[in-house]
């Protein structure tokens, strides 16, 4: 996704990574080169999941362009952190459960919606 004051624009590209290693040398050659692409005066940050290749990726590509920030994405650690409460305390595996059935019930009901 990005942004500018022109409005945002929901994927710039795509990569498929599928066929590659997505060791951080590689995942940082790979934002590197986008980052290269859209030109390094118009990147201010770049958000990816947080599992440790990406962290690092984003620590390389931080080092190499001094202007840019690396930061994970917020709904990523979120989700990880409900994950563990959900397995660590059950008064949390409760409420969660409830969680889901709530919002499955909308989503569901949507997706008939859109089948009719």
């Amino acid at each position: 996704m990005v942004n500018s004051p022109k409005g945002t624009i929901f994927f710039l590209s795509y990569v498929y990574t599928s066929n590659i290693s997505k060791t951080a040398d590689k995942v940082f050659e790979m934002l590197d080169a986008i980052v290269e692409r859209i030109g390094e005066e118009n990147v201010v940050q770049v958000v990816t999941d947080n599992a440790a290749n990406y962290k690092a990726a984003g620590q390389l590509l931080m080092g190499k362009r001094k202007g840019l920030f690396w930061t994970p994405c917020a709904a990523h650690c979120i989700d990880l952190i409900l994950e563990d409460f959900e397995k660590k305390l059950e008064v949390h595996q409760v409420t969660i459960a409830n969680g889901r059935r709530i919002t499955r019930f909308p989503y569901s009901d949507t997706l008939q919606k859109e089948r009719i």
